[in-house]
Protein backbone atom coordinates (compact mmCIF):
# COMPACT_ATOMS: atom_id res chain seq x y z
CA UNK A 1 0.00 0.00 0.00
CA UNK A 2 1.65 3.21 -1.15
CA UNK A 3 0.40 6.71 -1.89
CA UNK A 4 2.02 9.44 -3.93
CA UNK A 5 1.78 11.96 -1.09
CA UNK A 6 0.53 12.40 2.45
CA UNK A 7 -3.27 12.34 2.78
CA UNK A 8 -5.52 14.14 5.26
CA UNK A 9 -9.04 13.86 6.60
CA UNK A 10 -11.35 13.98 9.63
CA UNK A 11 -12.39 11.39 12.17
CA UNK A 12 -16.15 11.34 11.66
CA UNK A 13 -18.26 14.39 10.90
CA UNK A 14 -17.36 17.85 12.11
CA UNK A 15 -19.97 20.33 13.35
CA UNK A 16 -19.68 22.05 9.96
CA UNK A 17 -21.00 18.95 8.16
CA UNK A 18 -24.57 19.65 9.27
CA UNK A 19 -24.08 23.41 9.21
CA UNK A 20 -23.32 23.16 5.49
CA UNK A 21 -26.56 21.27 4.92
CA UNK A 22 -25.24 17.73 4.59
CA UNK A 23 -27.52 15.09 6.07
CA UNK A 24 -26.12 11.55 5.85
CA UNK A 25 -22.99 9.53 5.21
CA UNK A 26 -23.55 9.43 1.45
CA UNK A 27 -22.88 13.19 1.46
CA UNK A 28 -19.40 12.61 2.93
CA UNK A 29 -17.42 12.76 -0.34
CA UNK A 30 -19.13 16.02 -1.32
CA UNK A 31 -18.24 17.46 2.07
CA UNK A 32 -14.64 16.27 1.82
CA UNK A 33 -14.30 17.79 -1.64
CA UNK A 34 -15.69 21.09 -0.43
CA UNK A 35 -13.27 21.08 2.49
CA UNK A 36 -10.33 20.13 0.25
CA UNK A 37 -9.65 16.80 2.00
CA UNK A 38 -8.68 13.31 0.87
CA UNK A 39 -9.78 10.80 3.49
CA UNK A 40 -12.48 9.91 6.03
CA UNK A 41 -12.22 7.72 9.11
CA UNK A 42 -15.59 6.09 9.77
CA UNK A 43 -16.32 5.98 13.48
CA UNK A 44 -17.48 2.69 15.04
CA UNK A 45 -16.23 3.45 18.53
CA UNK A 46 -19.54 2.43 20.08
CA UNK A 47 -19.99 -0.64 17.94
CA UNK A 48 -20.15 -1.66 14.30
CA UNK A 49 -23.78 -0.69 13.81
CA UNK A 50 -23.81 -0.25 10.05
CA UNK A 51 -24.96 -3.04 7.73
CA UNK A 52 -22.74 -4.34 4.95
CA UNK A 53 -25.09 -3.09 2.22
CA UNK A 54 -24.87 0.45 3.58
CA UNK A 55 -21.10 0.00 3.81
CA UNK A 56 -21.01 -0.90 0.13
CA UNK A 57 -23.16 2.12 -0.79
CA UNK A 58 -20.85 4.38 1.21
CA UNK A 59 -17.81 2.81 -0.43
CA UNK A 60 -19.21 3.35 -3.91
CA UNK A 61 -19.70 7.10 -3.47
CA UNK A 62 -16.28 7.44 -1.83
CA UNK A 63 -14.62 5.57 -4.71
CA UNK A 64 -16.41 7.69 -7.31
CA UNK A 65 -15.01 10.79 -5.61
CA UNK A 66 -11.53 9.26 -5.23
CA UNK A 67 -11.63 9.56 -1.44
CA UNK A 68 -9.99 7.10 0.93
CA UNK A 69 -11.63 5.47 3.95
CA UNK A 70 -10.49 3.79 7.14
CA UNK A 71 -12.52 2.67 10.16
CA UNK A 72 -12.09 3.10 13.89
CA UNK A 73 -12.95 -0.15 15.66
CA UNK A 74 -15.01 -0.21 18.91
CA UNK A 75 -13.45 1.46 21.94
CA UNK A 76 -14.28 -1.45 24.22
CA UNK A 77 -11.76 -3.81 22.64
CA UNK A 78 -9.56 -5.22 25.42
CA UNK A 79 -6.63 -7.11 23.96
CA UNK A 80 -5.03 -7.91 27.33
CA UNK A 81 -8.07 -8.74 29.45
CA UNK A 82 -7.58 -11.57 31.93
CA UNK A 83 -11.02 -12.83 30.88
CA UNK A 84 -10.82 -15.08 27.84
CA UNK A 85 -14.36 -14.19 26.80
CA UNK A 86 -13.49 -10.50 26.63
CA UNK A 87 -10.48 -11.31 24.47
CA UNK A 88 -12.65 -13.46 22.20
CA UNK A 89 -15.16 -10.60 22.00
CA UNK A 90 -12.32 -8.30 21.01
CA UNK A 91 -11.37 -10.61 18.15
CA UNK A 92 -14.99 -10.54 16.99
CA UNK A 93 -15.10 -6.72 17.15
CA UNK A 94 -11.98 -6.62 14.98
CA UNK A 95 -13.58 -9.07 12.53
CA UNK A 96 -16.79 -7.01 12.28
CA UNK A 97 -14.72 -3.86 11.78
CA UNK A 98 -12.70 -5.52 9.02
CA UNK A 99 -15.85 -6.75 7.27
CA UNK A 100 -17.28 -3.23 7.35
CA UNK A 101 -14.21 -1.40 6.09
CA UNK A 102 -13.65 -4.00 3.38
CA UNK A 103 -17.22 -3.46 2.15
CA UNK A 104 -16.48 0.27 2.12
CA UNK A 105 -13.49 -0.32 -0.13
CA UNK A 106 -10.99 0.51 2.62
CA UNK A 107 -8.29 -1.63 4.19
CA UNK A 108 -7.31 -0.04 7.53
CA UNK A 109 -8.92 -0.49 10.94
CA UNK A 110 -7.68 1.43 13.96
CA UNK A 111 -7.66 -0.61 17.17
CA UNK A 112 -7.35 0.62 20.76
CA UNK A 113 -5.33 -1.93 22.76
CA UNK A 114 -7.41 -1.30 25.90
CA UNK A 115 -6.40 -1.42 29.54
CA UNK A 116 -3.68 -3.38 31.27
CA UNK A 117 -6.15 -5.86 32.71
CA UNK A 118 -4.45 -5.72 36.11
CA UNK A 119 -1.23 -7.08 34.60
CA UNK A 120 2.29 -5.72 34.49
CA UNK A 121 2.89 -3.81 31.26
CA UNK A 122 5.17 -6.44 29.73
CA UNK A 123 2.77 -9.30 30.44
CA UNK A 124 -0.17 -7.28 29.16
CA UNK A 125 1.70 -6.53 25.93
CA UNK A 126 2.49 -10.21 25.37
CA UNK A 127 -1.15 -11.16 25.97
CA UNK A 128 -2.31 -8.40 23.61
CA UNK A 129 -0.02 -9.82 20.93
CA UNK A 130 -1.59 -13.26 21.37
CA UNK A 131 -5.04 -11.72 20.90
CA UNK A 132 -3.87 -9.88 17.80
CA UNK A 133 -2.46 -13.12 16.37
CA UNK A 134 -5.90 -14.71 16.79
CA UNK A 135 -7.52 -11.66 15.23
CA UNK A 136 -5.28 -11.78 12.16
CA UNK A 137 -5.83 -15.54 11.81
CA UNK A 138 -9.58 -14.91 11.96
CA UNK A 139 -9.37 -12.23 9.26
CA UNK A 140 -7.34 -14.57 7.05
CA UNK A 141 -9.93 -17.33 7.52
CA UNK A 142 -12.70 -14.94 6.46
CA UNK A 143 -10.97 -13.75 3.30
CA UNK A 144 -9.94 -10.43 4.81
CA UNK A 145 -6.17 -10.77 4.54
CA UNK A 146 -6.06 -7.41 2.76
CA UNK A 147 -7.23 -5.49 5.83
CA UNK A 148 -4.48 -3.90 7.92
CA UNK A 149 -4.89 -3.88 11.69
CA UNK A 150 -3.54 -0.57 13.05
CA UNK A 151 -2.84 -0.69 16.81
CA UNK A 152 -3.04 2.84 18.21
CA UNK A 153 -0.85 4.65 20.71
CA UNK A 154 -2.97 5.69 23.68
CA UNK A 155 -3.12 8.89 25.72
CA UNK A 156 -3.68 7.71 29.29
CA UNK A 157 -0.65 6.40 31.15
CA UNK A 158 -2.64 3.57 32.75
CA UNK A 159 -3.65 2.23 29.32
CA UNK A 160 -1.75 -0.24 27.20
CA UNK A 161 -0.28 1.44 24.14
CA UNK A 162 2.81 3.55 24.60
CA UNK A 163 4.98 3.83 21.50
CA UNK A 164 7.22 0.87 22.33
CA UNK A 165 4.23 -1.36 23.11
CA UNK A 166 2.45 -0.49 19.87
CA UNK A 167 5.58 -1.15 17.83
CA UNK A 168 6.00 -4.49 19.60
CA UNK A 169 2.38 -5.36 18.74
CA UNK A 170 3.04 -4.47 15.11
CA UNK A 171 5.75 -7.11 15.14
CA UNK A 172 3.00 -9.76 15.28
CA UNK A 173 2.40 -9.52 11.53
CA UNK A 174 4.12 -7.58 8.78
CA UNK A 175 0.73 -6.38 7.55
CA UNK A 176 0.09 -4.43 10.76
CA UNK A 177 0.49 -0.66 10.40
CA UNK A 178 1.05 1.47 13.51
CA UNK A 179 -1.50 4.18 14.22
CA UNK A 180 0.59 6.90 15.79
CA UNK A 181 -1.63 9.30 17.70
CA UNK A 182 0.73 12.21 18.26
CA UNK A 183 -1.73 13.97 20.55
CA UNK A 184 -1.88 10.85 22.71
CA UNK A 185 1.90 10.53 22.82
CA UNK A 186 2.23 14.19 23.76
CA UNK A 187 -0.37 13.80 26.51
CA UNK A 188 1.07 10.66 28.08
CA UNK A 189 4.55 12.27 28.10
CA UNK A 190 3.22 15.56 29.50
CA UNK A 191 4.20 17.66 26.53
CA UNK A 192 7.02 15.48 25.23
CA UNK A 193 6.47 16.42 21.58
CA UNK A 194 7.65 20.00 21.53
CA UNK A 195 10.56 20.13 19.10
CA UNK A 196 11.63 18.91 15.67
CA UNK A 197 13.94 16.44 17.40
CA UNK A 198 11.07 15.04 19.48
CA UNK A 199 9.04 14.18 16.39
CA UNK A 200 12.09 12.88 14.55
CA UNK A 201 12.85 10.52 17.45
CA UNK A 202 9.35 9.01 17.13
CA UNK A 203 9.71 8.44 13.39
CA UNK A 204 13.22 7.04 13.78
CA UNK A 205 12.00 4.59 16.41
CA UNK A 206 9.24 3.38 14.08
CA UNK A 207 11.73 2.84 11.27
CA UNK A 208 14.17 1.00 13.52
CA UNK A 209 11.44 -1.33 14.79
CA UNK A 210 9.43 -1.94 11.61
CA UNK A 211 11.54 -0.77 8.67
CA UNK A 212 11.13 2.11 6.25
CA UNK A 213 8.32 0.53 4.20
CA UNK A 214 5.93 0.55 7.15
CA UNK A 215 7.15 3.92 8.41
CA UNK A 216 6.41 5.39 4.99
CA UNK A 217 2.71 4.49 5.14
CA UNK A 218 2.06 4.82 8.88
CA UNK A 219 -1.45 5.76 9.96
CA UNK A 220 -1.82 8.79 12.20
CA UNK A 221 -4.20 10.65 14.47
CA UNK A 222 -3.38 14.26 15.27
CA UNK A 223 -5.06 16.74 17.58
CA UNK A 224 -4.26 19.00 20.48
CA UNK A 225 -5.11 17.30 23.77
CA UNK A 226 -5.38 18.64 27.30
CA UNK A 227 -3.61 16.41 29.79
CA UNK A 228 -3.18 15.91 33.51
CA UNK A 229 -0.73 13.87 35.56
CA UNK A 230 -2.44 10.71 34.31
CA UNK A 231 -2.19 11.71 30.65
CA UNK A 232 -5.02 12.51 28.24
CA UNK A 233 -7.99 14.49 29.57
CA UNK A 234 -9.86 15.80 26.51
CA UNK A 235 -9.46 16.70 22.85
CA UNK A 236 -9.21 20.38 21.93
CA UNK A 237 -9.12 22.35 18.67
CA UNK A 238 -6.18 23.94 16.89
CA UNK A 239 -7.27 27.31 18.31
CA UNK A 240 -5.99 26.23 21.72
CA UNK A 241 -2.63 27.81 22.52
CA UNK A 242 -1.80 26.09 25.81
CA UNK A 243 -1.54 22.44 24.82
CA UNK A 244 0.16 20.75 21.90
CA UNK A 245 1.36 19.25 19.80
CA UNK A 246 1.72 21.43 16.71
CA UNK A 247 1.95 19.88 13.24
CA UNK A 248 4.64 22.05 11.62
CA UNK A 249 7.65 19.96 12.67
CA UNK A 250 5.97 16.74 11.61
CA UNK A 251 5.04 18.23 8.23
CA UNK A 252 8.69 19.06 7.60
CA UNK A 253 9.74 15.54 8.54
CA UNK A 254 7.10 13.91 6.35
CA UNK A 255 8.52 15.81 3.40
CA UNK A 256 12.18 15.32 4.31
CA UNK A 257 11.84 11.57 4.80
CA UNK A 258 9.60 11.02 1.77
CA UNK A 259 6.70 9.66 3.81
CA UNK A 260 3.09 9.25 2.66
CA UNK A 261 1.04 8.70 5.82
CA UNK A 262 -2.69 9.04 6.29
CA UNK A 263 -3.25 11.76 8.91
CA UNK A 264 -6.65 11.84 10.58
CA UNK A 265 -7.62 14.86 12.67
CA UNK A 266 -9.55 14.24 15.90
CA UNK A 267 -10.09 17.83 17.01
CA UNK A 268 -13.23 18.44 19.05
CA UNK A 269 -15.81 19.43 16.44
CA UNK A 270 -13.41 21.13 14.03
CA UNK A 271 -11.64 18.03 12.78
CA UNK A 272 -12.21 18.77 9.07
CA UNK A 273 -11.10 22.39 9.34
CA UNK A 274 -8.01 21.42 11.33
CA UNK A 275 -7.23 18.57 8.94
CA UNK A 276 -7.21 21.14 6.12
CA UNK A 277 -4.86 23.32 8.17
CA UNK A 278 -2.44 20.39 8.36
CA UNK A 279 -2.81 19.64 4.66
CA UNK A 280 -2.13 23.29 3.80
CA UNK A 281 0.98 23.24 6.00
CA UNK A 282 2.29 20.11 4.29
CA UNK A 283 1.51 21.36 0.78
CA UNK A 284 3.15 24.72 1.44
CA UNK A 285 6.38 22.83 2.14
CA UNK A 286 6.00 20.87 -1.11
CA UNK A 287 5.42 24.04 -3.09
CA UNK A 288 8.41 25.80 -1.57
CA UNK A 289 10.86 23.14 -2.75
Amino acid sequence: MTFERALFGPAGNSVSFAEMGYKNSLDTPKYLERMGLDWFEYQCGRGVNIGLEKCRMFGEVMKEANKGVSLHAPYYISLASKEEQKRENSVNYILKSAEAVNAMGGDRIVVHPGGLGGLEREKATVLACETLKKAQKTLDEHGLSNVHICPETMGKINQLGNLDEVLFMCGVDERFIPCIDFGHLNARTHGGLATYADFEAVLDKIEKALGFDRLKVYHSHFSKIEYTEGGEKCHLTFEDEKYGPVFDFLAELIYKKGLTPVTICESAGTQAKDAKTMKDCYESILQSQ
